[in-house]
């Protein structure tokens, strides 16, 4: 017979070591999609380079408007910035929404989650540690697509120090701390995302539809970003500071719309994550 202290719980038994971060990492690396996912991040820098090698004619003809299309090939630098402009507004956020949204649902999907919490995992610490897992594997991919492209860039294109799309030339130094920074607030700001897809998969146990469902609501407020008829009300939206770390390639850095893209990724991730909090803490796992 098995013992029990004055809880009631088995001898032995500490919730609070339950369904480790190491456990659930190894577990999220296994599966495919994580597989496809990092391969296709390695893939991506190297088929842009592909493609400026065989455009390379129309693209020095190119448009007479500046950009950073127009500076992408004239170092290692300046390509990994190329790739983060090209990958901000749609790439990276399917892929946060992937491993946000995927992580409770396709539990849920494959009837496994209810064996998770009869093992037993506490509800709040199982939402902790697979919200934590999901962050470090995005995160992951981020640095991922960032070393990547620099050093094929590298490789291809040479350590020269960045050309700034106004005319400003930032040494090697300079520019490799500004990136940092630019991944620092990109890693943290698409969390937004991450914590929308995060609580949509906890309502639902379907991965697609959490997945589908975070990446759509994105996409409609990218558009109503865009309708400049709505006057202050862009500002609310998840979208408004998506492209704010490109004052970092200003001189002096301009860091004000950085900062308030952080602050609105605080406060939409409260939201999102109190929602999933509450649901996941009433809703019927065994049904």
């Amino acid at each position: 017979m098995t013992s029990t202290d004055v809880t009631g719980a088995a001898a032995g038994y500490r919730p609070g070591v339950t369904l480790g971060i190491r456990v659930e990492l190894i577990r999220q690396l296994k599966r495919r999609r994580t597989k496809a996912t990092f391969a296709f991040l390695v893939v991506l820098p190297l088929l842009l380079i592909l493609a400026f090698s065989v455009g390379s004619e129309e693209f020095e003809e190119g448009n007479p408007q500046v950009n950073l299309v127009d500076v992408a090939t004239s170092g290692s630098l300046n390509f990994v910035l190329f790739v983060m402009f090209a990958t901000t507004g749609f790439f990276l956020v399917v892929v946060y929404a992937l491993f946000f949204g995927d992580t409770i649902a396709s539990e849920a999907s494959w009837g496994s989650l209810r064996y998770l919490l009869a093992a037993p995992v506490p509800r709040g610490r199982l939402l902790r540690q697979k919200f934590a897992v999901a962050t470090i594997m995005s995160v992951s991919a981020l640095v991922t697509l960032t070393l990547v492209s620099l050093a094929a860039g590298a490789v291809v294109y040479g350590w020269d120090p960045v050309r700034t799309p106004v005319g400003i030339t930032l040494d090697q130094g300079d520019a490799v701390l500004r990136l940092l920074a630019i991944v620092g607030y990109l890693a943290f700001t698409l969390l937004t995302v991450g914590s929308l897809a995060f609580m949509l998969s906890v309502i639902t146990d379907a991965p697609l539809a959490a997945v589908g469902g975070a990446v759509f609501m994105m996409i409609i407020a990218a558009i109503l970003d865009a309708i400049e008829a709505l006057g202050d009300i862009r500002n609310y939206l998840p979208t408004e500071n998506q492209f704010a770390w490109l004052g970092t390639l200003s001189e002096p850095m301009q860091t004000d719309e950085m900062l308030t893209g952080c602050f609105q990724t605080l406060a939409y991730s409260a939201v999102f994550l109190a929602i999933a909090f509450w649901h996941f803490g009433r809703k019927d796992i065994v049904s």
